[in-house]
């Protein structure tokens, strides 16, 4: 039975594309075989894997109104062991679709549960806002994972994410666990990037994983090229620290690499 894990923060800009991407291409590395699903109408998760979005004629819009099996919209990667559902600008479309359906919240879990066991793990990336999308991805979701930059609005809007996470946990999805904070733009230079990780650590103790995310220029321009991390630059400093994390999540889940 595969694990389904959404990445979410509703501010934007803190690295939760570039944790999907690079977390799922570091996870199909270690030989588990991953499905991102591409929950943001930007597709950046998409573009970022190499899949051109204008020719993405069936993806998560198509799985989350429920006209297509999600086994149908799944596409293969240039990343080993990694698929992809892809998303389209489309995909803005479907909050105001589901305004009025029954059970609105639980869409993509209802499409998504067949796929479970076929993956190891099912990562989605969110949308950076707290609309139904990101609704239903955590309600889908076994845990979330929550990227926090290490800047000055570091924690700004973390509390109304984690009071957004509880809500999810009493009404929808009693199950949803946090599977961890990941520090991410860490600059050792900066006082200001220490100052942020110790705040963290301090609030949140065990909830924040090991490894932090250092800014890294070919972390920056991998998604250019389509390719994760991994295959852009395998040597890099970026490419080590997923791959350090994804190790981490492995032993999270007590399975062995």
């Amino acid at each position: 039975m595969g694990k389904i894990i959404a990445i979410a923060n509703q501010k934007g800009g803190v690295g939760k594309t570039t944790t999907t991407v690079n977390l799922a291409a570091s996870l199909g590395v270690l030989e588990k075989k991953v499905l991102l699903i591409d929950a943001d109408p930007q597709a950046n998760a998409t573009s970022g894997l190499g899949i051109d979005v204008d020719s993405v004629e069936m993806g998560t819009y198509q799985v989350v109104e429920h006209s297509k099996s999600a086994s149908e919209t799944i596409i293969q990667t240039s990343s080993p062991n990694v698929d992809l559902i892809p998303s389209h600008i489309d995909l803005v479309a479907i909050e105001i679709e589901l305004v009025d359906k029954d059970r609105r919240e639980y869409m993509m879990k209802e499409a998504i549960s067949e796929l479970k066991n076929t993956y190891d793990y099912i990562l989605i990336d969110c949308a950076p806002s707290l609309g139904l999308l990101t609704l239903n991805a955590l309600t889908a979701a076994d845990s979330v994972i929550i990227p926090i930059q290490c800047e000055y609005f570091a924690l700004e809007g973390l509390g109304k994410l984690l009071n957004t996470i509880k809500s999810i946990q009493k009404i929808h999805n009693p199950d949803l666990d946090i599977e961890g904070m990941l520090l991410t733009m860490y600059d050792s230079r900066l006082r200001l990037s220490n100052q942020v990780v110790e705040e963290v650590r301090k609030h949140f103790g065990d909830m924040v994983f090991d490894t932090i995310i250092q800014r890294n220029v070919r972390l920056s321009e991998a998604p250019s090229y389509g390719e994760s991390i991994i295959k852009y630059d395998s040597t890099s400093k970026g490419a080590t620290n997923y791959l350090n994390m994804a190790n981490e999540v492995v032993q999270k889940n007590k399975q062995t690499v």
